[in-house]
């Protein structure tokens, strides 16, 4: 969870540095460490990788539901269900499961579908509240990167047939013109299923 604005200002927070080189990892983790940042290290480079892309999406449908006002039950399905998807389709790639439960995983998911200062969150808040997308990244000041990730990510999961509702969910109101409320009645209707 590495919300730049908390970090430059001191507030405590976490990150994660992944690298296979141990050397590099003891190095970087000494270096940044802090009273007010506390820095681990994993192996796992494609998790950690995956698990910063693949947040943003989750983030866009966690500001969704926020636009939307559909409380807290919604978005902790949305978070949980966020991380059933980014692990999937990690593990599918070669990332360790346990790596999407740590810092660059859940705390990175919490963080960013939590906070006012995520871009990805503010554009599904926007994007629940009607605003067009062109509208909305001419607007931003800086890019809001779950909207390329969830491209990819569709692309890649259809070539290897994963699973991915909750994405193809945002990908079909960034890319398809579905509202928001139509594709929150589409990921609802689907055929239930086992949780794992």
């Amino acid at each position: 969870p590495n919300l730049a604005k908390e970090i430059i200002v001191g507030k405590p927070s976490s990150t994660v540095i992944a690298t296979t080189d141990e050397a590099t990892a003891t190095y970087a983790q000494t270096f940044l460490n802090s009273s007010n940042l506390r820095v681990y290290t994993n192996r796992d480079v494609i998790g950690v990788e995956l698990a910063g892309a693949l947040k943003n999406i989750v983030a866009i449908a966690a500001g969704i539901s926020d636009g939307l006002g559909f409380g807290d039950n919604a978005k902790a399905s949305i978070i949980t269900r966020g991380l059933a998807e980014i692990s999937r389709l990690g593990v599918s790639l070669g990332a360790n499961p346990a790596t999407f439960a740590g810092l660059a995983g859940m705390g990175d998911v919490i963080a960013t579908c939590s906070s006012n200062l995520s871009r990805n969150n503010s554009l599904g808040r926007m994007l629940a509240s009607g605003m067009p997308l062109e509208d909305i990244t001419d607007a931003m000041e800086n890019i809001a990167e779950g909207i390329g990730t969830t491209q990819e990510v569709v692309q890649i999961a259809e070539t290897m047939n994963i699973d991915i509702p909750l994405t193809k969910s945002v990908y079909s109101v960034l890319f398809d013109g579905v509202t928001p409320l139509n594709a929150v009645a589409e990921l609802m209707a689907r055929s239930p299923t086992s949780e794992l």
